[in-house]
């Protein structure tokens, strides 16, 4: 059983792939999964040839808008090995999502618009991997169209995100010049064809370097100097390929290529899955869990309620830490304190969800939650009980008072508000007088506002009414037993309590947090609430 479990769990590669909104994610997923067998032509599931709209995207609201709001979790097969795609939301308003989904992810690929270069809601998505510390690969799309200068998008992403990178494949071309790529490593350059829309056929031809006569030939003179010129330059200035690196997330392999053509994803998946690594162990609190050597164990890392409008139904996605799963198993729910059992396990494929019997270390499944679990939680033996560190809860920025339009609705506006809490999207904050009448929401990005409003109205039937507050600035009461009547502060702060009932403030300006820490001595304030 031992090496077959190893084997299994070796296969296996899970990342999540970060992007600005329109860089051309959703695309380049749809080729990884053309190249593993789940599509026939890319945009529609084998099956559902009418079905155009990404198979990434389900919410309404997502196809209304055009942006993923949820991460969606993608398996498929690829040669040897099992890979599982988490797709994070583009928009920076759903940092605190992406942040959760790169929790249970090993790696992360960033995707680029290679004609805008790095945007501000990409940096804002860097750093929330930057805190991860994980391997993370850039890949340049849209060569087909006309592009910043490669170079200059390098140092793009060595600046503004602070990561050295080292070159792969370098373009020779873009727009309508594009003519391929030069793979570095091979030494060959590789032709680009543009039969290859939309189906894995077309023609890729292969060059060896040395070759000049048939490279001056195709490239003509001009762009055959140029490809010398500029790899000699990246020979001088790339930084020099080294796994280490890689694998501490400080050097950032880069690839350039088309995902609407197909063009240098296919290689790049290639290079990808030689450069990665297996399932990594995972820090607990007795000490580092091998994902082969140790049985099941697993953390929830999301919540999604009403996935499917026939069901009113409630997921905890959880990825699979160490060991194997197996559907209907009993596992002991660590935050609980008792033993549960985990029934109807799914992996999904956008609207399309199919049940699993089994699953390994590096898989991400689905587990129907009847309203116990948290995101965070740990689940593992029984017999072993450990737990797995918590994940940080983000500071929101933008907070709103919330009531119900219709009072006779108390019941569903509260069920609603707290599912959607549970899941981690917004949180809720009570006023230490009032009651859930009316609620604080904070949020990390105000687009989270719409989606409250729209999902109350949608899934719960609750129409409500939101007043924006002026506070930006929230700190967590780190002393124990403190009287919150007895703080004093600043005129623009306000008290509050979270639903475990800590205490904290809010407050207007940021100066107001020192002069309220000067007035209160030994007052401990914290931007983050780590102890989830």
């Amino acid at each position: 059983m031992g090496s077959d479990l190893a084997e299994k769990i070796n296969r296996r590669r899970t990342f999540a792939i970060i992007s600005h909104p329109d860089a051309g994610k959703t695309t380049l997923t749809e080729k990884f999964l053309l190249y593993g067998g789940q599509l026939n032509t890319a945009g529609s599931v084998k099956g559902k040839a009418t079905a155009k709209h990404a198979v990434s995207d389900w919410m309404d609201i997502e196809k209304e808008r055009g942006i993923s709001v949820t991460s969606s979790v993608l398996q498929f097969e690829y040669g040897d090995k099992c890979i599982n795609i988490l797709d994070t939301p583009g928009h920076q308003d759903f940092s605190e999502d992406t942040y959760r989904t790169l929790m249970a992810a090993d790696n992360a690929v960033m995707v680029i618009d290679a004609a805008k270069g790095v945007e501000p809601q990409t940096r804002k998505l860097f750093k929330v991997v930057a805190r991860r510390g994980i391997p993370v690969f850039t890949f340049f799309n849209k060569m087909d169209r006309d592009a910043l200068d490669s170079f200059e998008l390098i140092d793009q992403v060595e600046h503004e995100l602070g990561i050295e990178t080292t070159a792969v494949t370098w373009p020779i071309g873009s727009g309508r010049e594009f003519k391929g790529v030069y793979d570095r490593n091979k030494r060959e350059v590789v032709l680009f064809s543009d039969t290859q829309k939309g189906t894995k056929e077309g023609t890729e031809e292969f060059i060896p370097i040395e070759d000049r006569d048939r490279l001056v030939e195709v490239l003509g003179e001009e762009r055959y100097e140029m490809l010398m010129s500029e790899t000699e330059l990246l020979d001088g200035a790339s930084a020099e390929y080294d796994q280490d690196a890689v694998s501490h997330g400080k050097l950032s392999p880069v690839f350039f290529g088309s995902a609407l053509t197909n063009f240098g994803v296919e290689s790049f998946l290639q290079y990808f899955l030689d450069m990665t690594t297996s399932p990594l162990p995972r820090m607990s609190d007795q000490g580092i869990i091998d994902p082969v050597e140790r049985p099941f164990s697993a953390f929830v890392f999301k919540i999604q309620a009403n996935m499917n409008k026939a069901h009113r139904d409630r997921v905890a996605f959880m990825r699979i830490c160490s060991g194997r799963f197996t559907a209907g198993m009993d596992v002991w729910h660590v935050q609980g304190g008792k033993q549960v059992r985990l029934s109807q396990p799914q992996q999904m494929m956008a609207d399309d969800r199919h049940m699993v019997e089994e699953a390994y270390a590096g898989d991400i499944i689905g587990i129907f939650d009847p309203g116990i679990y948290s995101i965070g939680d740990t689940l593992c033996m029984p017999e072993d009980k450990f737990r797995y560190g918590g994940i940080p809860t983000f500071a929101p920025e933008h907070f709103a008072r919330v009531r119900q339009v219709d009072t006779m609705k108390r019941k569903q506006f509260v069920k609603g508000i707290m599912q959607i809490a549970q899941e981690g999207a917004i949180q809720i904050f009570e006023e230490p007088q009032g009651g859930m009448e009316e609620v604080i929401v904070g949020v990390v990005g105000v687009l989270q506002f719409e989606v409250l409003k729209y999902r109350l109205n949608n899934e719960y039937n609750v129409d409500i009414r939101m007043e924006q507050l002026p506070y930006e600035y929230i700190r967590w009461i780190k002393n124990e037993d403190v009287d919150l009547d007895a703080v004093t502060g600043t005129s623009d702060m306000k008290k509050i309590r979270d639903l475990k009932g800590n205490p904290l403030l809010l407050f207007v300006n940021s100066w107001s947090v020192g002069m309220t820490l000067d007035r209160n001595e030994g007052l401990i304030l914290e931007e983050f609430n780590e102890n989830e």
